[in-house]
């Protein structure tokens, strides 16, 4: 063995080491490590050269979607995608993250039946390489469970393999009041197997079985899925649920050691793999707890910034921007190699978790009440006393930004463009939902018909339909997407834009959200200065202490700005990009 292969299988086997320092199940380690190294085709050469390398730019954004959201007659979805991937964003999307397209039993695809096949109803693999071959591929990697219609779950029953060790069993009798829970469902469910009866471990619902890391074959499954996933052309792995991975009975089982542990162990075997991979964790809890998903630079390349949605709505509709300028002021610039996944909406709600101890009582009651009034619905979790909270608001990005605390007005539209400015001009990566990109409405028959709140924000849009409403300038969804892609367009072409690039917090008051951007190279400052109320401000410039012997400009009106000028007007829910040297890449 080389020496580079032997400190490869060293890094691993002290991964594994931390991971099951108590070896309950008597595993070899050493044998362990190199399956996973050979499962997934590890190389020892190159790693460490890639471990603080920024695999992005500017010119990156994310498109979230379901495989199905639009639909044609007589096509597969997933092909239906590509085609408006390709017609109407092309050169401004670098990636799209698929939401599951496996086949499922519940959750809208996070109750996975088989990781290893792509939902018929969606299309096949080779669609889903059609659209790798052209655009970053996010893709789920669901680990903490799986169905109960799994052939795993069915093999547990059985008492067979695969899968007769591999879910998570408790006693009832243990004192599980400590779990950190995100629904209200009981956290056990009895089945009967052919053992007897077992209390199997369920998160999130009784559909979707917590799978046991305590096992190490279960670690050996989803490193073989990774490697199938790579070969399929995936290129960023969206870890789901990842806090809650690993159990020890009596506690909060949240954010463990070994689940950290077990990201590190996944980076270093990407990083030996396909180096230019990346790694997101989706850990919808506080943020200081999100925070800690970057490790030292050494677990998640980027975790979603989950406090911005619920921080960014409120200002925009109590118009109070305060409590997102504090937020902001507090979290550290992310370290060469690692960055924020920014996003304001999602498939899910607008979690509620992340702004603990960020927001006060008071305002998370306005903000839900707020919600409420404008169409949404509040879904709750179980504490440990038995009682209830509010855990995240379901409602469309478009719905929820209509009105303000006062009530619904006319500058909806204005303040939807206002919240995706902000979050395009922020230090991270952007993903945008794909029906906020579209401007779409609460859907409430489909939350009806479902049951679920959340799918009130996952419409499916027939797509000859869309088409001709994107094609109608006076609509609101043609408002929204042009506006929108005229911002990504600017985004791309500022060096000052880079995800890594420095970001400063300036203070305009609070009615005034301001920061501002500079190139790793000095040579660009950019200053947003976004109105979040419906009433016009003004900004002196020497608030923000432009250079008076410099040119500026605002990258997004076009207006310039002299010595001579005293202030900046912006009107209800405008932003300006205000650069010294627009259009500059590096």
């Amino acid at each position: 063995m080389s020496p580079l292969s032997e400190q490869l299988l060293e890094r691993v086997e002290h991964h594994i080491s931390a991971i099951y320092h108590e070896n309950p199940l008597g595993a070899d380690l050493e044998g362990l490590a190199q399956a996973l190294i050979e499962s997934i085709g590890a190389s020892p050469e190159g790693a460490g050269a890639f471990q603080h390398i920024n695999h992005w730019s500017q010119r990156d954004a994310i498109l979230i979607t379901y495989g199905d959201s639009l639909q044609n007659d007589n096509e597969k979805p997933l092909v239906t995608l590509r085609h408006f991937l390709d017609d109407h964003t092309a050169g401004l999307l670098s990636g799209v993250h698929i939401l599951p397209f496996y086949p499922w039993s519940s959750d809208d695809g996070f109750a996975i039946i088989d990781y290893s096949s792509v939902n018929d109803a969606l299309g096949d693999w080779n669609d889903i390489g059609a659209i790798a071959s052209s655009y970053d591929l996010m893709a789920d990697l669901v680990i903490n469970h799986c169905s109960s219609r799994s052939i795993w779950f069915e093999n547990f029953l059985r008492s067979t393999s695969p899968g007769k060790d591999y879910f998570f069993t408790v006693n009832p009798e243990q004192d599980l009041s400590a779990v950190v829970r995100p629904r209200t469902t009981p956290l056990l469910r009895e089945v009967m197997t052919a053992q007897g009866p077992q209390h199997v471990w369920c998160t999130f619902g009784h559909d979707q079985v917590d799978l046991d890391f305590r096992n190490p074959e279960v670690l050996k499954q989803f490193v073989s899925i990774i490697h199938q996933y790579l070969k399929a052309g995936v290129k960023i792995f969206r870890l789901d649920a990842i806090a809650f991975l690993w159990k020890v009975p009596g506690g909060s089982c949240l954010n463990l050691e070994e689940t950290h542990e077990i990201v590190r162990l996944l980076r270093t075997l990407l990083e030996h793999t396909a180096p230019d991979t990346l790694l997101i964790t989706e850990t919808n809890i506080p943020n200081r707890e999100n925070l800690s998903y970057f490790g030292n630079a050494n677990e998640a390349h980027c975790i979603y910034n989950f406090s911005l949605p619920p921080l960014l709505v409120n200002s925009l509709v109590t118009g109070d921007c305060t409590y997102l300028k504090q937020w902001m002021m507090s979290m550290p610039p992310a370290q060469n190699g690692t960055t924020y996944f920014n996003f304001i909406a999602s498939h899910d709600g607008i979690g509620l978790r992340p702004a603990e101890g960020l927001l006060s009582n008071t305002e998370l009651d306005t903000l839900i009440d707020t919600m409420q009034a404008f169409g949404g619905h509040v879904s709750y979790r179980t504490l440990d006393d038995g009682g209830r909270k509010p855990y995240e608001i379901n409602i469309s990005l478009f719905d929820a930004l209509r009105g303000t605390t006062r009530g619904e007005d006319e500058l909806g539209v204005e303040r939807f463009i206002c919240a995706h400015a902000i979050m395009l001009a922020l230090e991270g990566i952007p993903g945008i939902y794909i029906h906020s990109l579209l401007g779409t409405r609460n859907d409430y028959e489909r939350a009806d018909n479902t049951g679920s709140y959340r799918a009130i924000n996952r419409h499916q849009w027939n797509y000859d339909n869309l088409v001709s409403l994107l094609g109608d300038a006076t609509s609101n969804h043609a408002r929204v997407f042009a506006a929108i892609k005229a911002l990504l367009a600017i985004r791309q072409r500022q060096a000052a834009f880079h995800p890594n690039a420095t970001q400063f917090t300036l203070h305009l008051g609070a009615s005034l959200f301001g920061f501002w951007r500079q190139s790793v190279d000095r040579r660009q400052s950019i200053f947003c200065i976004n109105n979040v109320t419906p009433r016009e401000h003004s900004v002196a410039l020497s608030d923000i202490n432009l250079i008076s012997t410099q040119e500026w400009s605002d990258l997004i009106s076009g207006d310039h700005y002299t010595p001579d000028d005293s202030e900046v007007v912006i009107s209800p829910y405008q932003s300006v990009w205000i650069s010294n040297a627009p259009d500059y890449e590096a």
